[in-house]
């Protein structure tokens, strides 16, 4: 009889780590796969993988891989299955499905063929069937599409392994356990705790890393203390066998409490999250032994005796909107700082989606691992703490100034042609329109990777990092080049031209500052004055390729009750209260939004009384219920694709929130309203449980205007209505 065989999730990156955890529980890794590893073993094993696991999210048993390049192909491939192996017939299950082709577009379609097959083999068999429970069922089926394959399996955790049960409450932007765990090991942790060396972390949050170290350090089992998995009413599950594991881990947490226990000790500025972590450490049964103090990073102080032995480890935030670079520099600097001052000897990792601040701590890092946070790249920095690999602290590299300068000539002449053409073009058109702010060039031609944009005689330049296959030095010669040309291609002063580089953004990057230039001035659009900024950040305070959703407001808002949620420099509400909204509500969490949001008012005549701009986490003021007077016709919701801000009571990644964003939004909607909806994630999907509950069409073409159109994926655009 063969072995089973199991397929374990876990985060992206983290694959390697968990092949050699699945070793040590007595499964057999086979490969690994993206987020995940394929191993064989016994039952005994796969419990043991449940109950153990500190990197895992799911543990899959795999029953069989069929063909599924269609519907009905998946579909008879699950009906001729003997799925009263595994499901019991009175009982209840769900499908969880991954994965699309051709024919199988959407999850919700595979797992209802998924469940169709499965129901139709009970009939067959004699008409009894179990039922369908999404919530919380006795039997979670897991089907995974790649290829036009199909794997089938029984989902043995039935939750994600991540939630140990000790989290109810979350800090600012918090770490998922088992990626705690993973830059724990990562780091060492494990034989550093067995060496006699402690813990700390100076900005532990909602104390995520000091819960999983105490309990790697004293060997306490991560389901531990779940009161369900996902085997118990599976029925080849083996109670006795299971029973024998759950007795074996509490003798072991007996035990793991007997010898030394180390100094687990977290800090935060954060007197709120201080007192979550405090009711985390209570719920995970580690009162006593673990500790947390509110205190500034610059006033870190050790409390009574600290091993000379240790690992500092720390998720520090990744900059917030608007940040100024200096600002997240000194965070690190004092960081640095601090361990120098506090734990010479020791050992400190840093795990950031800034790495480019690593160089502010002013160690030298000995190992980087690139790991992510969601779906947020980033890394894990370590570094000695000790005179050997100490250096000067600096900045991130900027750099250096490039002068214009023409290296080929007929290179050079293609631009200046491009650029004269779309200025007869596409100039024309925005003159015609009465539009002084317009997309001129983007990365028309691959040899010139720019965004080129007009702000009513200023040119804005905005160089696309090159892809890695594109040497450095010939992607600087290029950038010389269109230096170069445009001043003399559009016939403006080179001082009226401000370039900056920009990659694709991820995270809040895109909202730091770049200079303290100060340099504002204001421009007009559809009868509205503006202000914009070219040089200071790394956006202008106008978004371009919204306009003609801000117009479309303008032509429809008089009399309505307008909500500008995440509302940036507040451009949508002037246009809605130039169009006659008697009343509008923005919101942002930037200060400096917020006041650029208002100034921008004033400049337009508004009423502040009437049209009120305040500083707000959208998402928490979404979460709460809504007062009798929030509520609006017409709201304007355009949101970051991700942010990870210190002010911020959560992480937000728009593929994984919009939906629950999108049901918030509509509860402050009036009855006959409308949710404008829009974000400029490229890969974005909506959720299509939304369609079924609301009245959606989707926009985006009629808002993309004609200097936009070689980009037509710059955003999308829904409207939302409540159902008749």
């Amino acid at each position: 009889m063969s072995r089973p065989v199991f397929f374990v999730t876990c985060p992206k990156g983290v694959e390697y780590l968990l092949a050699d955890e699945l070793s040590a529980l007595g499964l057999e890794p086979v490969r690994n796969a993206p987020a995940g590893v394929w191993a064989e073993g016994t039952l005994e094993g796969g419990y043991r993988v449940c109950l153990w696991s500190r990197l895992a999210n799911r543990i899959i048993l795999h029953l069989d891989t069929i063909d599924a390049t269609s519907g009905d192909q998946l579909y008879d491939g699950v009906v001729h299955m003997d799925w009263q192996q595994h499901i019991p017939v009175n009982g209840s299950f769900r499908v969880t499905f991954l994965g699309q082709n051709d024919a199988i577009r959407n999850t919700q379609f595979g797992a209802q063929r998924v469940k169709d097959g499965i129901v139709d083999r009970f009939r067959a068999n004699g008409g009894q069937r179990p039922s369908v429970d999404a919530k919380s069922p006795d039997i979670t089926v897991s089907a995974r599409l790649n290829r036009g394959r199909l794997s089938l399996g029984i989902d043995l955790s039935g939750h994600s392994l991540h939630m140990r049960g000790y989290r109810t409450e979350k800090g600012a932007a918090p770490l998922k356990e088992n990626l705690a765990a993973a830059l724990l090991m990562r780091a060492g942790w494990p034989d550093i705790a067995r060496e006699g060396g402690d813990f700390v972390d100076p900005m532990c949050g909602s104390g995520t890393l000091l819960i999983e170290a105490a309990m790697m350090a004293l060997d306490l089992a991560p389901g531990r203390k779940q009161e369900r998995f996902g085997f118990e009413k599976w029925p080849g599950h083996q109670p006795e066998l299971w029973l024998s594991l759950r007795q074996e881990a509490e003798r072991r947490a007996h035990e793991g409490k007997q010898g030394r226990v180390p100094g687990i000790y977290g800090f935060d500025q954060d007197g709120r999250v201080i007192a979550t972590a405090r009711n985390n450490i209570q719920r995970a049964g580690l009162d006593g032994l673990v500790q947390v103090g509110h205190s500034p990073l610059s006033e870190l102080a050790a409390d009574g005796e600290w091993s000379s032995r240790g690992l500092v480890l720390t998720n520090p935030p990744y900059g917030e909107r608007l940040s100024e670079r200096r600002e997240l520099g000194a965070l690190y600097g004092a960081l640095g700082d601090t361990v120098k001052r506090l734990v010479p000897g020791w050992r400190l990792g840093v795990f950031t989606g800034a790495p480019e601040y690593g160089k502010s701590i002013g160690l030298r890092s000995y190992k980087q691992y690139r790991l992510f946070n969601g779906k947020l790249p980033a890394q894990l920095l370590l570094f000695e703490i000790d005179e050997a690999s100490a250096m000067t602290p600096r900045e991130p590299d900027v750099p250096g100034e490039i002068s214009p300068r023409i290296a080929n000539e007929e290179r050079a002449a293609m631009l200046r042609n491009r650029l004269k053409k779309n200025l007869k073009t596409i100039g024309q058109w925005a003159r015609k329109q009465g539009i002084g702010c317009y997309r001129l060039y983007d990365a028309d031609m691959p040899e010139f990777a720019l965004a080129i944009d007009i702000y009513e005689g200023r040119v804005h330049v905005q160089e696309y990092a090159a892809p890695k296959s594109v040497d450095e030095r010939a992607a600087r010669e290029r950038l010389a080049e269109a230096l170069a040309i445009i001043p003399e291609a559009l016939g403006v002063e080179r001082e009226a031209m401000v370039c900056k580089q920009r990659q694709r953004q991820t995270g809040t990057s895109q909202y730091e500052k770049q200079a303290v230039s100060g340099e504002f001035f204001q421009v007009h659009e559809h009868g509205c004055v503006l202000k914009v900024n070219l040089k200071d950040y790394l956006d202008t305070g106008l978004f371009l390729d919204h306009r003609p959703v801000r117009h479309w407001i303008q032509q429809h808002a008089k009399g309505q009750r307008f909500l500008n949620l995440f509302c940036y420099t507040g451009a949508a509400t002037v246009h809605a209260a130039a169009g006659g909204a008697s009343r509008s509500l923005s919101l942002d969490m930037s200060r400096t939004y917020v006041r650029w949001a208002e100034e921008n008012l004033a400049l337009n005549g508004a009423d502040p009384k009437r049209h009120r701009v305040e500083q707000a986490d959208c998402l928490a003021w979404l979460a709460e219920k809504p007062s009798p007077d929030q509520r609006f016709d017409m709201i304007f919701m355009d949101p970051p694709t991700f942010s990870n801000s210190a002010r911020m009571a959560g992480v937000l990644d728009i593929q994984k929130d919009h939906g629950r964003l999108v049901r918030q939004a509509m509860q402050r909607l009036s009855s006959e309203g409308l949710l404008i909806f829009s974000n400029n994630f490229r890969r974005f999907k909506l959720d299509e449980e939304l369609v079924s509950e609301f009245e959606v069409e989707e926009v985006s073409a009629s808002t993309i205007d004609k200097d936009f159109q070689r980009n037509q994926r710059i955003h999308r655009c829904w409207h939302i209505r409540h159902r008749g």
